[in-house]
């Protein structure tokens, strides 16, 4: 059956299929954090023609079900239909805070004073051509080739010594070969052979897999530059917002296979966009490296996590094995070598030893903290000589999981706000300056301290309906008016249960904070600097964020906020020898503290379930503002 878009296409839709997957399957995203769940209510489409069976409405209004409105993952055809895609549903790939954190990672290398050392290493040669007198085997005469050029302990495989005399011959003896280079005593691994004229530009992959999105980096191997960036939604989310739900599906009848081909999907789809539009041949992709928390790397190689979620919480792998291209599913040279930022324990894995890397609070004396807030909240503390680190779950909300009118920090999210303590009206900063579509992690922390700060709400996160004209009776109870459309009769809002969810989000990382802390005997006095890692950590203000009470209460000036570390770490492990040494230090040195067993946590996150906190000497700087 044929589905028609307006302004575009026509497509054809499968028996079954929903538009949400066809549109999919044509290279058209739809925003849909719940997976096609209908729990988000985000993908919305609007039917101009034709009949449609939908399963189920989730968070629509009635308005817009009058209106035709439908979700289009929970939407199958009747008859061929024509449908409209709003702005705000479609799926921006790429949003600020990536890239800004592409305009500035280049020269995060430099500043560690390495030079440029990528895995995989070339070797250009010219061999003298075979003759009676010289009569040495293919095989053998590239290897005395490598010899001449320092290379005398070199493996092949069987699949590269099938192509290397049509190769030589091809190239009139003049060859490039690609390989890795073995650590002291071990031999090194021979993986492509080229022309000479052949796949001369060097490309390598930095990629994220974090829980709710994922991040592709394309990188230039010769000189460190960052040739473009993608970014999408994790498709595994379909099957599951949070690690243990998805660990749990692992489990089941195929359920393993679902989920690494949801992702691989999702990470395959930017790398052949990015190839394509960069015009990269597969072959040129040299090496990978993959970055994400202990159950994300697991699934991505297939591998069961199912022990992660079952006490004493042991994983499959916490070093993984340099594996190539072949078997990672990756659209890249199979021979590429794929790495995997080590994991420290089933709840902090390779994003945070990445993170980690990033931030080098590994290399210096003072005490530093690192708080990763993302869907896996992890904290970690520590100097030169050791580490300790913690996982606090946040939930997806900051990322716009969970949140009525949620998105993640692209064009046309709201990214701040400020209300009049006069008047009472919001002032709202959107990315991209367009209208406003939604509301991102940083937006959603400036409404809910701004309304705090007005009293339009208490510390329990309860409105003051008397407070503000703006406070209304929605679908789910009561919520705050943040902007209204009328032209395009769209309003976001932010709901009683938004809020509900933010502050255990925020909750749940500062209680894992303080336990840490408390755990290795320190005070808050004790920490020189804090490191804010994350998807939105770039556009946090600190006063406010310290204000809703999701970070400490310290001077500004030690606060750094480094934006997305796993991908940061990726980078730098991809284009340097002794930083991947430096990662795997890390590891070894970080020492895992598993909160649930720390006496005092529940008392701790209750304590932390309102604004800032129950006990205020935590947070004297907020207290002599409020007047508490």
């Amino acid at each position: 059956m044929q589905l028609q878009i307006a302004g575009e296409n026509t497509i054809n839709v499968n028996d079954g299929e929903t538009i949400y997957e066809a549109l999919k399957r044509n290279g058209i995203y739809l925003v849909a954090p719940c997976g096609g769940k209908s729990t988000c209510g985000k993908c919305k489409v609007k039917i101009l023609e034709g009949k449609a069976d939908c399963k189920s409405y989730g968070r629509l209004q009635q308005s817009e079900r009058l209106e035709g409105v439908v979700l289009a993952c929970q939407t199958t055809l009747k008859t061929p239909l024509f449908i409209e895609i709003p702005k705000q549903s479609r799926l921006v790939l790429g949003g600020k805070i990536a890239v800004s954190i592409f305009k500035d990672t280049a020269a995060y290398l430099k500043s560690y004073n390495v030079e440029i050392d990528p895995i995989v290493k070339r070797s250009c040669l010219q061999l003298p051509p075979p003759t009676i007198s010289d009569n040495l085997s293919d095989l053998e005469r590239l290897k005395r080739a490598l010899s001449d050029h320092g290379l005398g302990h070199i493996r092949f495989s069987y699949e590269l010594v099938t192509s290397i005399s049509d190769t030589l011959r091809e190239a009139n003896w003049s060859v490039t070969l690609s390989y890795k280079k073995g650590q002291q005593g071990d031999f090194s691994e021979a993986l492509s052979l080229f022309l000479a004229n052949e796949c001369s530009r060097r490309y390598g992959l930095a990629i994220d897999i974090g829980t709710t999105t994922v991040v592709v980096y394309l990188i230039d191997l010769i000189n460190g530059e960052i040739i473009d960036i993608g970014s999408t939604y994790n498709s595994q989310t379909r099957y599951g917002d949070d690690v243990i739900t998805r660990i749990v599906f692992a489990t089941e009848g195929g359920g393993l296979h679902d989920l690494r081909q949801a992702v691989t999907e999702d990470i395959n789809t930017l790398i052949e966009s990015l190839t394509d539009k960069h015009h990269i041949s597969r072959c040129e992709i040299d090496a990978a490296v993959i970055s994400g928390n202990t159950t994300m790397s697991h699934i991505f190689w297939g591998l069961n996590p199912g022990s992660i979620r079952e006490e004493p919480y042991i994983p499959t792998v916490n070093y993984f094995p340099l594996w190539r291209g072949a078997v990672s599913g990756l659209k890249i040279n199979p021979q590429s070598p794929v790495y995997t930022s080590p994991c420290v324990a089933s709840y902090v894995g390779g994003d945070i030893t990445a993170g980690v890397l990033a931030s080098k609070m590994h290399r210096n004396p003072e005490i530093s903290l690192f708080m990763d807030i993302g869907t896996n909240a992890e904290v970690a503390i520590g100097n030169n000589e050791w580490i300790m680190a913690a996982a606090c779950s946040a939930g997806p909300c900051f990322e716009g999981g969970g949140i009525k009118h949620g998105m993640r920090a692209t064009a046309g999210a709201i990214e701040s706000i400020r209300i009049d303590p006069v008047t009472l009206e919001p002032v709202i900063g959107v990315i991209g300056g367009v209208p406003p579509m939604g509301i991102c992690g940083s937006g959603m922390i400036d409404a809910i301290v701004e309304m705090f700060k007005t009293r339009i709400i208490n510390q329990k996160g309860m409105f003051n309906p008397k407070k503000s004209e703006r406070i209304r009776e929605g679908e789910e109870g009561l919520e705050y008016l943040i902007h209204s459309d009328s032209a395009a009769q769209r309003d976001i809002v932010l709901t009683k249960v938004d809020i509900e969810n933010l502050i255990r989000a925020k909750a749940a990382i500062f209680a894992g904070v303080s336990l840490l802390i408390n755990e290795v005997g320190l005070t808050l006095d004790a920490i020189d600097r804090v490191y804010v890692a994350g998807g939105f950590g770039n556009s946090l203000n600190v006063a406010k964020t310290v204000m809703l009470g999701m970070i400490p209460d310290l001077p500004e000036d030690k606060y750094t906020f480094l934006g997305n570390t796993s991908i940061i770490g990726a980078y730098l492990a991809l284009m340097s020898d002794s930083l991947r040494g430096e990662l795997e230090d890390i590891c070894s040195k970080m020492t895992y503290v598993e909160l649930s067993v720390v006496g005092g946590y529940m008392d701790e996150y209750m304590s932390a379930m309102f604004i800032p906190h129950t006990d205020m000497s935590k947070f004297p700087t907020v207290a002599a503002t409020m007047g508490f």
